[in-house]
Protein backbone atom coordinates (compact mmCIF):
# COMPACT_ATOMS: atom_id res chain seq x y z
CA UNK A 1 0.00 0.00 0.00
CA UNK A 2 1.36 2.94 -0.92
CA UNK A 3 0.41 6.55 0.46
CA UNK A 4 2.50 9.14 -1.41
CA UNK A 5 0.60 10.76 -3.38
CA UNK A 6 1.74 11.71 -7.04
CA UNK A 7 5.05 10.66 -5.65
CA UNK A 8 5.33 13.35 -3.25
CA UNK A 9 5.26 12.15 0.03
CA UNK A 10 3.45 13.81 3.13
CA UNK A 11 5.06 16.35 5.67
CA UNK A 12 5.86 15.21 8.68
CA UNK A 13 3.18 16.12 11.09
CA UNK A 14 0.46 16.24 8.83
CA UNK A 15 -2.31 14.45 10.28
CA UNK A 16 -3.79 13.02 7.05
CA UNK A 17 -4.58 13.72 4.10
CA UNK A 18 -6.96 12.87 1.30
CA UNK A 19 -6.24 9.22 -0.56
CA UNK A 20 -6.97 8.16 -3.91
CA UNK A 21 -8.27 4.72 -4.37
CA UNK A 22 -7.23 2.42 -6.69
CA UNK A 23 -8.74 -0.45 -8.18
CA UNK A 24 -7.88 -2.90 -10.53
CA UNK A 25 -11.47 -3.95 -11.53
CA UNK A 26 -13.50 -2.41 -14.76
CA UNK A 27 -16.88 -1.82 -14.61
CA UNK A 28 -16.61 -5.45 -16.59
CA UNK A 29 -14.65 -7.17 -13.75
CA UNK A 30 -17.24 -6.04 -11.59
CA UNK A 31 -20.36 -6.81 -13.50
CA UNK A 32 -19.16 -10.51 -13.72
CA UNK A 33 -17.97 -10.59 -10.82
CA UNK A 34 -21.53 -9.41 -9.30
CA UNK A 35 -23.59 -11.44 -11.30
CA UNK A 36 -21.43 -14.63 -11.03
CA UNK A 37 -21.93 -14.21 -7.24
CA UNK A 38 -25.67 -13.48 -7.36
CA UNK A 39 -25.94 -16.75 -9.67
CA UNK A 40 -24.51 -18.87 -7.03
CA UNK A 41 -26.88 -17.31 -4.43
CA UNK A 42 -29.86 -18.56 -6.58
CA UNK A 43 -28.17 -21.94 -6.81
CA UNK A 44 -27.96 -21.66 -2.92
CA UNK A 45 -31.82 -20.65 -3.03
CA UNK A 46 -33.01 -23.27 -4.86
CA UNK A 47 -30.65 -25.97 -3.08
CA UNK A 48 -32.71 -24.55 0.25
CA UNK A 49 -35.91 -24.34 -1.39
CA UNK A 50 -37.15 -27.68 0.50
CA UNK A 51 -36.36 -28.34 4.05
CA UNK A 52 -34.62 -31.64 4.30
CA UNK A 53 -31.42 -32.35 5.96
CA UNK A 54 -27.85 -31.98 4.09
CA UNK A 55 -26.03 -34.82 3.58
CA UNK A 56 -22.26 -34.90 4.51
CA UNK A 57 -21.42 -35.67 1.28
CA UNK A 58 -23.29 -33.20 -0.38
CA UNK A 59 -21.55 -30.68 2.19
CA UNK A 60 -18.17 -31.86 1.25
CA UNK A 61 -18.38 -31.57 -2.22
CA UNK A 62 -20.10 -28.34 -2.10
CA UNK A 63 -17.35 -26.88 0.86
CA UNK A 64 -14.65 -28.13 -1.68
CA UNK A 65 -16.11 -26.19 -4.41
CA UNK A 66 -16.55 -23.17 -2.71
CA UNK A 67 -12.90 -23.50 -1.61
CA UNK A 68 -11.69 -23.62 -4.98
CA UNK A 69 -13.04 -20.80 -6.52
CA UNK A 70 -11.12 -18.20 -4.47
CA UNK A 71 -8.21 -20.46 -5.41
CA UNK A 72 -8.82 -20.31 -9.16
CA UNK A 73 -9.83 -16.52 -8.77
CA UNK A 74 -6.22 -16.03 -7.21
CA UNK A 75 -4.57 -17.46 -9.82
CA UNK A 76 -6.58 -15.64 -12.62
CA UNK A 77 -5.37 -12.31 -10.40
CA UNK A 78 -1.95 -13.54 -10.22
CA UNK A 79 -1.98 -13.71 -14.13
CA UNK A 80 -3.64 -10.51 -15.42
CA UNK A 81 -2.28 -8.53 -12.39
CA UNK A 82 0.76 -9.87 -10.78
CA UNK A 83 1.69 -11.88 -7.79
CA UNK A 84 1.26 -8.90 -5.28
CA UNK A 85 -2.19 -8.43 -6.27
CA UNK A 86 -2.81 -12.23 -5.94
CA UNK A 87 -1.23 -12.09 -2.39
CA UNK A 88 -3.03 -9.57 -1.31
CA UNK A 89 -6.25 -11.33 -2.56
CA UNK A 90 -5.20 -14.85 -0.62
CA UNK A 91 -4.43 -12.87 2.38
CA UNK A 92 -7.52 -10.97 2.79
CA UNK A 93 -9.72 -14.23 1.67
CA UNK A 94 -7.62 -16.04 4.57
CA UNK A 95 -8.58 -13.57 6.86
CA UNK A 96 -12.09 -13.53 6.21
CA UNK A 97 -12.33 -17.08 6.05
CA UNK A 98 -10.95 -17.22 8.99
CA UNK A 99 -13.52 -14.83 10.59
CA UNK A 100 -16.24 -16.27 9.26
CA UNK A 101 -15.53 -19.63 11.11
CA UNK A 102 -16.06 -17.99 14.24
CA UNK A 103 -19.48 -16.23 12.78
CA UNK A 104 -20.48 -20.19 11.66
CA UNK A 105 -19.87 -20.84 15.66
CA UNK A 106 -22.32 -18.02 16.74
CA UNK A 107 -24.31 -19.39 14.16
CA UNK A 108 -24.68 -22.85 15.47
CA UNK A 109 -25.27 -21.57 19.15
CA UNK A 110 -27.94 -19.17 17.79
CA UNK A 111 -30.07 -22.25 15.89
CA UNK A 112 -29.51 -24.43 19.56
CA UNK A 113 -30.90 -21.01 21.36
CA UNK A 114 -34.07 -21.28 18.95
CA UNK A 115 -34.23 -25.15 18.24
CA UNK A 116 -34.26 -24.80 14.58
CA UNK A 117 -35.27 -28.11 13.44
CA UNK A 118 -32.22 -29.61 11.64
CA UNK A 119 -34.58 -29.85 8.17
CA UNK A 120 -34.54 -25.73 8.78
CA UNK A 121 -31.29 -25.04 9.27
CA UNK A 122 -29.77 -24.34 5.63
CA UNK A 123 -32.27 -22.37 4.85
CA UNK A 124 -31.81 -19.96 8.24
CA UNK A 125 -28.04 -19.99 7.13
CA UNK A 126 -28.54 -18.47 3.72
CA UNK A 127 -30.63 -16.14 4.72
CA UNK A 128 -27.51 -15.21 7.38
CA UNK A 129 -25.37 -15.45 4.56
CA UNK A 130 -27.25 -13.07 2.40
CA UNK A 131 -27.49 -10.65 5.38
CA UNK A 132 -24.14 -10.50 5.83
CA UNK A 133 -23.23 -9.86 2.27
CA UNK A 134 -25.58 -6.87 1.94
CA UNK A 135 -23.63 -5.51 5.55
CA UNK A 136 -20.69 -6.33 3.80
CA UNK A 137 -21.22 -4.46 0.97
CA UNK A 138 -22.67 -1.18 2.96
CA UNK A 139 -19.49 -1.41 5.29
CA UNK A 140 -17.27 -1.81 2.12
CA UNK A 141 -18.53 1.35 1.08
CA UNK A 142 -18.16 3.18 4.23
CA UNK A 143 -14.42 2.30 4.69
CA UNK A 144 -13.87 3.39 1.04
CA UNK A 145 -15.06 6.88 1.66
CA UNK A 146 -13.80 7.05 5.05
CA UNK A 147 -10.34 6.41 3.51
CA UNK A 148 -10.94 9.14 0.43
CA UNK A 149 -11.80 11.53 2.71
CA UNK A 150 -8.47 11.00 5.17
CA UNK A 151 -5.68 8.96 6.03
CA UNK A 152 -6.87 8.69 9.84
CA UNK A 153 -9.13 6.14 8.31
CA UNK A 154 -6.33 3.51 8.87
CA UNK A 155 -5.64 4.85 12.14
CA UNK A 156 -9.71 3.94 12.82
CA UNK A 157 -9.73 0.51 12.08
CA UNK A 158 -6.45 0.13 13.41
CA UNK A 159 -7.93 1.34 16.70
CA UNK A 160 -11.48 -0.40 16.28
CA UNK A 161 -9.01 -4.07 15.39
CA UNK A 162 -7.26 -3.65 18.40
CA UNK A 163 -10.16 -3.01 21.11
CA UNK A 164 -11.99 -6.20 19.11
CA UNK A 165 -8.60 -7.76 19.66
CA UNK A 166 -8.65 -7.27 23.54
CA UNK A 167 -12.58 -7.31 23.76
CA UNK A 168 -11.77 -11.08 22.53
CA UNK A 169 -8.61 -12.00 24.41
CA UNK A 170 -10.64 -10.63 27.92
CA UNK A 171 -13.70 -12.97 27.04
CA UNK A 172 -11.26 -15.98 26.38
CA UNK A 173 -9.35 -15.19 29.69
CA UNK A 174 -12.69 -15.43 32.00
CA UNK A 175 -13.07 -18.47 30.61
CA UNK A 176 -16.61 -20.60 30.50
CA UNK A 177 -18.26 -22.13 27.55
CA UNK A 178 -19.79 -19.44 25.26
CA UNK A 179 -23.44 -19.33 24.82
CA UNK A 180 -26.50 -17.19 23.89
CA UNK A 181 -29.19 -16.21 25.71
CA UNK A 182 -31.78 -15.21 23.26
CA UNK A 183 -34.04 -13.79 25.74
CA UNK A 184 -31.65 -11.18 26.57
CA UNK A 185 -30.71 -10.00 22.79
CA UNK A 186 -32.02 -6.39 22.32
CA UNK A 187 -32.83 -7.18 18.87
CA UNK A 188 -35.10 -10.17 19.87
CA UNK A 189 -36.77 -8.41 22.52
CA UNK A 190 -37.62 -5.07 20.40
CA UNK A 191 -39.18 -7.94 17.71
CA UNK A 192 -41.42 -9.75 20.17
CA UNK A 193 -42.46 -6.24 21.36
CA UNK A 194 -44.06 -5.00 18.72
CA UNK A 195 -45.17 -8.14 16.50
CA UNK A 196 -46.54 -11.26 17.76
CA UNK A 197 -44.49 -14.54 16.95
CA UNK A 198 -46.11 -17.93 17.52
CA UNK A 199 -44.65 -20.43 19.95
CA UNK A 200 -44.03 -23.05 17.28
CA UNK A 201 -42.49 -23.71 14.13
CA UNK A 202 -44.65 -23.25 10.67
CA UNK A 203 -41.97 -25.39 8.38
CA UNK A 204 -40.04 -22.93 6.23
CA UNK A 205 -42.60 -20.04 6.66
CA UNK A 206 -41.56 -16.82 7.83
CA UNK A 207 -44.89 -15.23 8.26
CA UNK A 208 -48.66 -16.82 9.30
CA UNK A 209 -51.32 -15.14 9.69
CA UNK A 210 -53.16 -16.48 13.09
CA UNK A 211 -56.24 -14.92 14.94
CA UNK A 212 -56.85 -12.27 11.94
CA UNK A 213 -53.21 -10.53 12.48
CA UNK A 214 -50.27 -11.75 10.89
CA UNK A 215 -47.28 -13.13 13.73
CA UNK A 216 -43.71 -14.23 12.83
CA UNK A 217 -42.75 -17.63 13.01
CA UNK A 218 -39.46 -18.40 15.32
CA UNK A 219 -37.98 -19.57 11.88
CA UNK A 220 -38.31 -15.80 10.85
CA UNK A 221 -36.65 -14.55 14.67
CA UNK A 222 -33.74 -16.77 14.47
CA UNK A 223 -33.39 -15.06 11.04
CA UNK A 224 -33.32 -11.48 12.25
CA UNK A 225 -31.15 -12.92 15.41
CA UNK A 226 -28.73 -13.91 12.81
CA UNK A 227 -28.62 -10.83 10.88
CA UNK A 228 -28.37 -9.07 13.96
CA UNK A 229 -24.60 -10.92 15.08
CA UNK A 230 -24.03 -10.16 11.19
CA UNK A 231 -23.64 -6.16 11.48
CA UNK A 232 -20.93 -7.33 14.59
CA UNK A 233 -18.92 -9.10 12.18
CA UNK A 234 -18.70 -6.73 9.50
CA UNK A 235 -17.62 -3.76 11.54
CA UNK A 236 -14.75 -6.27 12.42
CA UNK A 237 -13.97 -7.70 9.24
CA UNK A 238 -14.10 -5.25 6.73
CA UNK A 239 -11.62 -3.11 8.68
CA UNK A 240 -9.26 -6.44 8.81
CA UNK A 241 -9.32 -6.80 5.29
CA UNK A 242 -8.66 -2.96 4.58
CA UNK A 243 -5.70 -3.80 6.39
CA UNK A 244 -4.32 -6.10 3.38
CA UNK A 245 -5.51 -4.00 0.57
CA UNK A 246 -7.26 -0.56 -0.34
CA UNK A 247 -8.46 -1.79 -3.59
CA UNK A 248 -12.36 -2.38 -2.60
CA UNK A 249 -13.15 -4.73 -5.05
CA UNK A 250 -10.25 -7.05 -3.44
CA UNK A 251 -12.43 -6.35 -0.56
CA UNK A 252 -15.27 -7.05 -1.46
CA UNK A 253 -14.34 -10.00 -3.53
CA UNK A 254 -12.60 -11.61 -0.70
CA UNK A 255 -15.82 -11.32 1.75
CA UNK A 256 -17.77 -12.42 -1.20
CA UNK A 257 -15.13 -15.66 -1.43
CA UNK A 258 -15.42 -15.99 2.34
CA UNK A 259 -18.97 -15.86 2.64
CA UNK A 260 -19.88 -18.18 -0.21
CA UNK A 261 -20.41 -21.65 0.69
CA UNK A 262 -20.47 -21.44 4.54
CA UNK A 263 -23.53 -22.81 4.15
CA UNK A 264 -22.56 -26.14 3.06
CA UNK A 265 -18.87 -25.69 5.52
CA UNK A 266 -21.70 -25.26 8.81
CA UNK A 267 -22.61 -28.75 8.02
CA UNK A 268 -18.83 -29.82 7.74
CA UNK A 269 -17.71 -28.26 10.44
CA UNK A 270 -20.20 -28.76 12.76
CA UNK A 271 -18.96 -31.49 15.29
CA UNK A 272 -15.70 -29.91 14.73
CA UNK A 273 -16.33 -26.29 15.35
CA UNK A 274 -16.80 -26.87 19.33
CA UNK A 275 -13.20 -28.81 19.59
CA UNK A 276 -11.55 -25.14 18.19
CA UNK A 277 -11.68 -24.29 21.43
CA UNK A 278 -8.10 -22.34 20.42
CA UNK A 279 -9.77 -20.58 17.54
CA UNK A 280 -10.47 -17.40 19.34
CA UNK A 281 -7.23 -16.81 20.70
CA UNK A 282 -5.89 -17.04 17.35
CA UNK A 283 -8.75 -14.23 15.76
CA UNK A 284 -7.67 -11.66 18.70
CA UNK A 285 -3.81 -12.18 17.97
CA UNK A 286 -4.97 -11.97 14.11
CA UNK A 287 -6.82 -9.16 14.30
CA UNK A 288 -4.44 -7.27 17.03
CA UNK A 289 -1.84 -8.16 14.25
CA UNK A 290 -4.06 -6.33 11.63
CA UNK A 291 -4.66 -3.56 13.91
CA UNK A 292 -1.01 -2.50 14.39
CA UNK A 293 0.14 -3.46 10.32
CA UNK A 294 -2.74 -0.54 9.77
CA UNK A 295 -1.61 2.14 12.53
CA UNK A 296 1.92 1.79 11.43
CA UNK A 297 0.45 1.98 7.69
CA UNK A 298 -1.40 5.20 8.87
CA UNK A 299 2.35 6.37 10.57
CA UNK A 300 4.55 5.62 8.14
CA UNK A 301 2.96 7.97 5.40
CA UNK A 302 3.98 10.99 8.29
CA UNK A 303 7.01 9.70 9.47
CA UNK A 304 8.69 7.97 6.24
CA UNK A 305 11.02 6.11 8.88
CA UNK A 306 8.36 3.83 10.55
CA UNK A 307 8.24 0.77 8.88
CA UNK A 308 5.08 -1.30 7.23
CA UNK A 309 4.80 -4.67 7.49
CA UNK A 310 4.85 -6.55 3.93
CA UNK A 311 1.58 -7.96 2.75
CA UNK A 312 3.75 -11.52 2.28
CA UNK A 313 4.65 -11.11 6.08
CA UNK A 314 1.43 -10.95 6.84
CA UNK A 315 0.18 -13.77 5.06
CA UNK A 316 3.11 -16.03 6.89
CA UNK A 317 1.59 -14.46 10.22
CA UNK A 318 -1.86 -15.28 9.77
CA UNK A 319 -1.50 -18.78 8.64
CA UNK A 320 1.60 -19.37 10.82
CA UNK A 321 -1.37 -18.36 13.54
CA UNK A 322 -4.21 -20.41 12.53
CA UNK A 323 -1.42 -23.43 12.51
CA UNK A 324 -0.42 -22.90 15.83
CA UNK A 325 -4.04 -22.60 17.69
CA UNK A 326 -5.73 -25.68 15.82
CA UNK A 327 -2.69 -27.27 16.52
CA UNK A 328 -2.71 -26.82 20.16
CA UNK A 329 -6.63 -27.15 20.01
CA UNK A 330 -6.05 -31.04 19.26
CA UNK A 331 -3.44 -31.14 21.43
CA UNK A 332 -5.76 -29.34 24.10
CA UNK A 333 -8.58 -32.45 22.74
CA UNK A 334 -6.01 -35.26 23.01
CA UNK A 335 -4.81 -34.71 26.22
CA UNK A 336 -8.22 -34.15 28.26
CA UNK A 337 -9.28 -37.70 26.67
CA UNK A 338 -6.26 -39.18 27.80
CA UNK A 339 -6.86 -37.51 31.50
CA UNK A 340 -10.61 -38.92 31.23
CA UNK A 341 -9.05 -42.70 30.40
CA UNK A 342 -6.97 -42.34 32.96
CA UNK A 343 -9.45 -41.28 35.63
CA UNK A 344 -11.75 -43.59 34.71
CA UNK A 345 -9.07 -46.68 35.02
CA UNK A 346 -8.45 -45.19 38.53
CA UNK A 347 -11.66 -45.15 39.37
CA UNK A 348 -12.41 -48.91 38.49
CA UNK A 349 -9.58 -50.71 40.39
CA UNK A 350 -11.29 -48.33 43.63
CA UNK A 351 -14.42 -49.34 43.18
CA UNK A 352 -13.50 -52.72 43.56
CA UNK A 353 -11.24 -52.69 45.89
CA UNK A 354 -13.04 -50.70 48.62
CA UNK A 355 -16.03 -53.45 48.46
CA UNK A 356 -13.33 -56.48 49.05
CA UNK A 357 -11.27 -54.61 51.77
CA UNK A 358 -14.94 -54.08 53.85
CA UNK A 359 -15.92 -57.73 53.00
Amino acid sequence: MDLFEGGIPMSAGTFSHALELRTIASPTLWIITVAALLLLLVVDMLITRRPREESMRESVGWSVFYLLLPVFFGFYLWAGHGGGVAVEFFTGFVVEKSLSVDNLFVFMLLLAAFAVPSALARQVLLYGIVGALVLRVVFIWLGAAALQSGTWAFLLFGAILIVTAGKIVRDVLKGGEQEVDISSMRTVRLVRRFVPVTDDYRGSRLVVRERGRLALTPLALAAIAILATDIVFAVDSVPAVYGVTEDPFLVFATNAFALLGLRALYFVLQGVLTKLRHLNHGLGVILAFIGVKLVLHWAHGIWTWVPEIPTLASLGVIVGVLVVVTVTSLLANRRDRLRGAVAAGDETPEAIQEPAGER
